[in-house]
C-alpha cells in the first residue's frame, strides 16, 4: 500500500496542477500595493527590482538569475520581492505617500518617483537593471546597479 501512495501522490499533484518542488520555479513578485499588505501582517526583508522594456541586462536577469532554483527559493523565503517598471505610469500610494512619474514628456527616459527615490547615487544618472535590499525596518541595506549572475546574486542576497 505505501508503494502505491509513493507513487500516486507525484501522479495526483501533476493531474491537479500542484507540486511542492514547482511551487519554487518562479520568483513570487509583489507589486507595491501588495507588498504595503504584506509588510502590514509580517515585516520581512525587502528586494526590489527596477526594469525596463528596452534593458538587455534586466531581461537577462529575468532569464538567467531569476530563474535559478537557490535564487527563486531564497527570494520566496527570506524577502517580499517586488518587480516594478521604472518607466510605469502607474500612481502608486504607499507608505501614505503618493508617487507618480513627473518626467513622461520632459527626458528621454521618464523614471518613476519610487525607482528614483529608493535606487538613486549621489553624483550619477539613475541606471538599470537597478536592484534594493532593505531589512525588516525598511531600511535601504545595499543597492546593486548592474546584471547578477545567480551566484553573485545568492551571495548579495545571503551574506
Amino acid at each position: 500500500m505505501m508503494k502505491k501512495a509513493k507513487f500516486l501522490l507525484p501522479v495526483l499533484f501533476s493531474v491537479f496542477g500542484w507540486s511542492p518542488i514547482l511551487a519554487q520555479t518562479e520568483v513570487q513578485w509583489l507589486t507595491f500595493g501588495q507588498l504595503e499588505d504584506a509588510l502590514a501582517v509580517q515585516p520581512k526583508k525587502v528586494f526590489v527590482d527596477f526594469y525596463a522594456d528596452w534593458c538587455a541586462y534586466c531581461k537577462k536577469m529575468d532569464k538567467v538569475a531569476y530563474r535559478d532554483s537557490k535564487v527563486v527559493n531564497l527570494l520566496n523565503t527570506e524577502y517580499y520581492a517586488v518587480k516594478m517598471n521604472a518607466e510605469s505610469l502607474d500612481t502608486i500610494v504607499f507608505g501614505g505617500d503618493t508617487f507618480f512619474n513627473k518626467n513622461v514628456g520632459k527626458t528621454r527616459q521618464p523614471f518613476h518617483d519610487i525607482p528614483l527615490l529608493l535606487a538613486s547615487r549621489e553624483g550619477r544618472p539613475f541606471s538599470l537593471p537597478a536592484m534594493v535590499l532593505l531589512d525588516e525596518a525598511f531600511q535601504v541595506r545595499e543597492r546593486v546597479f548592474e546584471y547578477r549572475t545567480p551566484k553573485q546574486l545568492l551571495e548579495i542576497l545571503d551574506p
